[in-house]
């Protein structure tokens, strides 16, 4: 990290299996050789220590409110004054915070991943690159049926249930909406090699006017 200039904040937007993961690997990659890191919004989701189990099964995980954004904003600031932060980890069998953090030191890239993230106007501000990953209904239930299943331990009716009584919802009218702030919009995702090299292409215009090597 060069703590004479700020980090670039890339932010990666879109809905649920929209392929916003695989976009961000394919950053991720092309600067392997830069100090680069990612965090994920999913990791602020807010603590339900406090609820029982059954009532942290009712949470809509999909709503904004779900998330504590305000700490993310308060880290990635943090990052931006050159100060590292501990990130939280989500515990998805429990549905609740863990007691487990992940450190993050500054770096010159810092990819920002989630659903919602160019829903809050605060996380945008602090963007550099707002990318928004655009991806067909029919595609982006299926991956999440495959990763739920495959990652979360989850049934597929379970998967279903959700997806059609609140996840669909939520992405008309929150995460649909947000693509409208997005300096570049990926039809799907990972698979669009042209517009991928044309985010990797505008970080390194980036590199070269704040000197970085």
């Amino acid at each position: 990290m060069n703590s004479q200039h700020r980090p670039i904040i890339i932010g990666v937007a879109g809905g649920s299996g929209s392929g916003k993961t695989t976009v961000c690997n394919k950053i991720y990659e092309y600067f392997s050789g830069k100090s680069i890191a990612m965090v994920e919004h999913d990791s602020y989701y807010r603590d339900q220590s406090d609820i029982s189990f059954e009532e942290r099964l009712e949470t809509n995980y999909d709503h904004p409110f779900a998330f504590d954004t305000d700490l993310m904003v308060e880290q990635l600031t943090q990052l931006q004054n050159n100060e590292s932060i501990e990130v939280p980890v989500y515990d998805y069998a429990r549905h609740t915070r863990s007691d487990k953090t992940i450190h993050v030191e500054p770096q010159d890239v810092i990819i920002v991943e989630g659903i919602l993230i160019l829903e809050d106007e605060r996380l945008r501000d602090l963007m550099d690159i707002k990318i928004y990953v655009d991806t067909t209904s029919d595609l982006r239930i299926i991956r999440r049926i495959q990763r739920d299943m495959k990652e979360r331990g989850r049934s597929l009716d379970n998967i279903i249930h959700q997806y059609l009584s609140v996840v669909r919802e939520m992405h008309e009218q929150f995460v649909e909406p947000s693509k409208k702030y997005a300096d570049i919009i990926i039809p799907e995702g990972g698979h669009n090699k042209v517009a991928i090299d044309l985010v990797v292409t505008k970080i390194r215009m980036i590199f070269h006017e704040r000197g970085i090597d």
